[in-house]
């Protein structure tokens, strides 16, 4: 069965009434025949029927054993982590998500949890970075927002020798373009707020397992910290989920085709997209993904905030606004929004330039966000010159 149907049709019909649509419980508990004898629901917290069919929806499509729905990808980033104890090092990718930094650096190391940032792109990085403490290593891939690759298959083998657990952030793929668990991960997550909710209305978060065990720790994080995802919020997740294959190809496609084409701006230096052949590790992406995604980063010539925010102010389509992943097109400027809380030496080390801005590719006309993007780069009045220099 192909992705499409597989997706639409592991959505259920209501047995209780026939509703194609699923219907939206809203109610924080459940009368029980008798004491412990119920229908499978107690109290919301713990399981709600809306929530359990978005659960069951993300666990089929990522082919794992179980998974959980929490009020926000940092949500169920937290539930993850306390898997961990005080002593345990995590190996987390280095150009990551300005707000996991900031969790990994300022909240678990309070707890004796120690964070250590690593070029994930490079295996032998990874092999040569792995101490007696590491117990978890931490991937995106790609990343946000330089969207390195990381090699999931080759660094799970890595995870397995050495008896530790594999996470991976699947949000810029969705299950639709990559399946990390297939490849070796224990755990994936989502944010469900960007692609698989997809309309910029959900703040959502989502947890995939490969095994029992890791199913009944992170259910009793989840119950216990109560950190879950509403009935509303899982339904809206749900019917964004339906359109997933129609929008992210659309999406693949437009970002493909701006890509393409920032590489020929004389304003522009770096473009970074996994479609692209000059990209890093773009041979373990064309392996692993079945596309490139509907993100795009470049960074400009005249590498400055002061030239980047005159750009990002300057587009008329592209709305300038934090997240990812919604029909309409946006961007981010991350140095001074969605990564501005990074240190400005560890920024520039992971790669991370002043003027670097982010894309969120949505589903418009491709030629009318290229001319967008176009007059707003001509602003700069920069002089054409030599060929730009694409990502290393």
């Amino acid at each position: 069965m192909k992705i499409a149907t597989q997706l639409l049709h592991s959505i259920p019909v209501d047995e209780l009434t026939g509703a194609i649509s699923v219907p939206i419980y809203q109610t924080s508990t459940f009368v029980q025949e008798s004491p412990g004898i119920n229908k499978g629901f107690e109290f919301s917290r713990a399981n709600n029927p809306t929530r359990k069919v978005l659960e069951n929806i993300i666990c089929s499509l990522e082919e794992g054993h179980a998974g959980f729905g929490f009020a926000s990808g940092m949500a169920a980033i937290d539930a993850v982590m306390k898997l961990l104890k005080t002593g345990d090092e995590i190996m987390a990718v280095e150009d990551t998500y300005g707000g996991i930094f900031q969790m990994f650096q300022h909240m678990f190391e309070r707890f004796g949890i120690k964070a250590n940032f690593v070029d994930t792109s490079s295996t032998d990085k990874v092999l040569a970075a792995m101490t007696p403490q590491t117990k978890m290593i931490w991937l995106e891939s790609p990343t946000n927002p330089t969207l390195r690759v990381s090699d999931i298959k080759s660094i799970s083998k890595i995870a397995k020798q050495h008896n530790v657990l594999l996470v991976v952030d699947n949000t810029l793929c969705t299950p639709l373009l990559q399946q990390p668990i297939p490849m070796g991960a224990d755990i994936v997550i989502h944010s469900a707020t960007k692609y698989l909710a997809g309309h910029t209305d959900v703040i959502a978060g989502l947890v995939v397992v490969n095994n029992k065990i890791l199913a009944d720790q992170i259910r009793f994080n989840q119950n216990i910290s109560g950190s879950i995802l509403s009935p509303f919020e899982a339904w809206l997740t749900i019917r964004g989920i339906e359109t997933l294959c129609l929008r992210l190809d659309k999406q693949c496609s437009n970002a493909s085709a701006i890509a393409t084409w920032l590489t020929s701006h004389p304003a522009v230096d770096k473009v970074y997209y996994p479609g692209l052949a000059t990209h890093k590790n773009h041979h373990i992406a064309r392996k692993q993904q079945k596309q490139y995604g509907g993100l795009v980063s470049f960074s400009l010539k005249t590498d400055n905030i002061k030239s980047a925010i005159r750009v990002v102010n300057a587009t008329k389509l592209f709305k300038l606004a934090e997240s990812f992943g919604g029909v309409k097109s946006m961007l981010d400027h991350p140095a001074t929004m969605t990564h501005r809380l990074i240190p400005e030496d560890f920024r520039k080390k992971t790669g991370l330039q002043d003027s670097c801005i982010r894309l969120s590719v949505g589903i418009e006309d491709a030629d009318d966000l290229i001319n967008d993007l176009k007059q707003a780069l001509d602003k700069l009045n920069l002089p054409a010159g030599k060929q730009i220099t694409v990502l290393q």
